[in-house]
């Protein structure tokens, strides 16, 4: 009797532990999982819940299941808008990141004077508001009251009006990378301080060049910080808004309420009153960049193996 209860006693000691143990866990996970759902899923499941809804003039609030991503996939503005970003992340971003790459080569090379101040320089960008970037830009570029129209009646110059049709996707591409170039340039500094010296000591053995060391070993080392920086870059420009929301008002003849797909759910739901159809296009927007990531991140993966 004796043995059978003690045998009970050690067989019921470990299961106590393993489910005190998986509630210990829950109890450290818990508070993120609270938060996260709050700020995010919750957000989220909501404007789920909106997009399939329509207001109408007549009969009010109306479920009409997907007619509101219908009328999203034939909508030309919204493609518009969606063209438009995607222009400007295939030329904005792999020229930031150029440059980012540059700069943090040239900051490691150990060649650059006073590489602590230049660091600091080029990051500092970053810390300035994006509202207060684009004033300032904003400003430098009017033709009439800022350094272009200075310029252009001091020396008699004709610099095109950054703030024209023409000219103003290339005028906020300027902006933005301005304000990120530092913020990628530190990603690819710190994954290059991460580079064994042994493969610089085996490359200076074999007599290997500088551009012989960036080609093969320092660029191929910090391909996952590229794609980190790649994937960052992209999601960002599907969320352009700040920059071309304020130079609106400098150019409003060059920016329309539809110049990028935030700008157009943005001025639906709070100047339009079309919560649900604004719902609609940020869900669509959410998936599109998704999978324009997911591309990315998957091109970056095949270039590793």
């Amino acid at each position: 009797m004796t043995t059978t209860l003690n045998a009970t006693v050690a067989t019921e000691a470990p299961t106590q532990k393993r489910s005190r143990g998986r509630w210990t866990g829950w109890a450290f996970v818990g508070p993120f999982m609270f938060v996260f759902s709050l700020v995010f899923l919750a957000p989220v499941l909501y404007a789920i819940y909106l997009s399939l809804f329509q207001d109408q003039m007549v009969g009010g609030t109306k479920f009409v299941g997907g007619a509101n991503y219908v009328q999203a996939m034939t909508d030309p503005q919204f493609w518009d808008s969606v063209r438009r970003v995607a222009v400007f992340l295939v030329v904005q971003v792999p020229i930031m990141l150029g440059v980012a790459l540059a700069v943090a080569l040239a900051i490691d090379s150990n060649r650059l004077r006073f590489a602590s101040f230049f660091r600091i320089s080029i990051f500092l960008p970053y810390a300035v508001p994006a509202v207060v970037a684009t004033l300032m830009w904003g400003f430098i570029y009017g033709p009439r009251f800022g350094l272009v129209g200075n310029l252009n009646e001091l020396f008699g110059w004709a610099i095109p009006d950054p703030l024209s049709n023409h000219w103003i996707l290339v005028a906020i591409g300027n902006i933005v990378t301005w304000e990120f170039i530092g913020y990628n340039m530190l990603i690819f500094y710190a994954a290059l301080k991460t580079i064994p010296n042994e493969l610089y000591e085996a490359a200076s053995i074999d007599g290997a060049g500088a551009f012989s060391v960036i080609r093969n070993i320092k660029i191929p080392s910090i391909r996952g910080a590229i794609g980190i920086a790649s994937i960052f870059s992209v999601i960002g420009s599907f969320q352009l808004f700040n920059e071309p929301n304020i130079l609106k008002s400098l150019a409003p003849n060059a920016i329309s309420s539809f110049f990028t797909p935030n700008m157009y759910a943005y001025n639906l739901s709070f100047a339009g009153q079309q919560f649900n159809y604004a719902a609609a296009i940020a869900m669509i927007m959410g998936v599109l960049t998704m999978i324009v990531a997911y591309i990315v991140q998957l091109s970056g993966s095949r270039k590793d193996s």
